[in-house]
């Protein structure tokens, strides 16, 4: 059975997001994601941990051998062990949650499934779902594209590392951070709170040309590290910074000739009136 860990994804359940990744060869879902979409309660964490005693003291014993601590994205940028379960365990996990959104939660699950089994006999039916999901959210088709590009710039040097020796979770937060800072001038996490952002993905409220010199700066360091041959940490962290500096500055020299900053506060969490105040 195939194993492979793939990217961070996300999933809607009534506007409410649900991190979910797959994991041999299925979707395995965040716990406490689910737990606070059917709760409302801010300290998932606690009802999740209170629930598992619970389901072992009900004989469910197998609830520990069937959550798996898998590294998802959170929303500083960074990847962390979180409990995740596949469809099944959720299934169990959610008949213990006293809630009015376990029915039509459990439908919703068992489509995100299916879903999962025509996707494998068919890829591009995931970014049609992808694509359907920001379009629902309100992101224009040109938006779209170039965030979809995006994702697939983004896979290809996270590949690239993987190749070079280079560590996931916090390696790859760091490098990223370089990339950011030589592109922007700010880290991920500065630039999520340049923007106003917490639990938000920083590139679903970045602007066209932010969404360009991120490919741009992302691009440059794999092309660089290919070139150069960089194995490990230590000189992937320099090409990274070598990569980023390449979109910093055609950044600055854009910036230069339009007189104005690519860098904005605006996201698509404020509304029209508000973005103009920030300008």
């Amino acid at each position: 059975m195939n194993k492979k860990i793939t990217t961070t994804k996300i999933a809607i359940f009534q506007k409410k997001e649900i991190r979910k990744i797959i994991y041999k060869n299925e979707w395995w879902f965040s716990v406490i994601d689910i737990i606070e979409v059917l709760t409302k309660t801010e300290r998932s964490r606690k009802y999740w941990n209170d629930l598992k005693k619970k389901l072992i003291d009900e004989g469910y014993f197998e609830v520990s051998e069937n959550i798996g601590q898998l590294k998802l994205l959170a929303n500083d940028g960074k990847k962390y062990l979180t409990d995740c379960a596949n469809t099944e365990t959720i299934f169990r996990i959610i008949q213990s949650i006293p809630s009015p959104k376990a029915e039509p939660f459990k439908r919703w699950l068992a489509k995100v499934g299916y879903e999962r089994i025509k996707e494998i006999e068919d890829p591009e039916l995931a970014t049609k779902r992808t694509h359907a999901i920001y379009k629902a959210k309100g992101y224009s088709d040109s938006w779209i594209a170039k965030r979809m590009r995006g994702i697939e710039v983004r896979e290809t040097l996270t590949n690239e590392w993987k190749k070079r020796d280079v560590k996931e979770g916090q390696e790859y937060a760091i490098l990223t951070a370089e990339i950011s800072k030589a592109t922007f001038g700010m880290t991920p996490s500065e630039y999520q709170k340049f923007k106003g952002l917490k639990r938000e993905n920083l590139r679903d409220h970045m602007n066209d040309l932010e969404l360009i010199f991120t490919m741009l700066g992302e691009a440059s360091t794999t092309e660089i590290a290919q070139n150069k041959n960089a194995q490990g940490f230590n000189k992937n962290r320099i090409v990274a910074q070598e990569g980023g500096g390449v979109a910093g500055k055609a950044r600055k020299d854009l910036e230069k000739r339009s007189n104005k900053k690519v860098s904005t506060k605006n996201n698509y969490l404020q509304k029209p009136e508000d973005k103009k105040r920030l300008k």
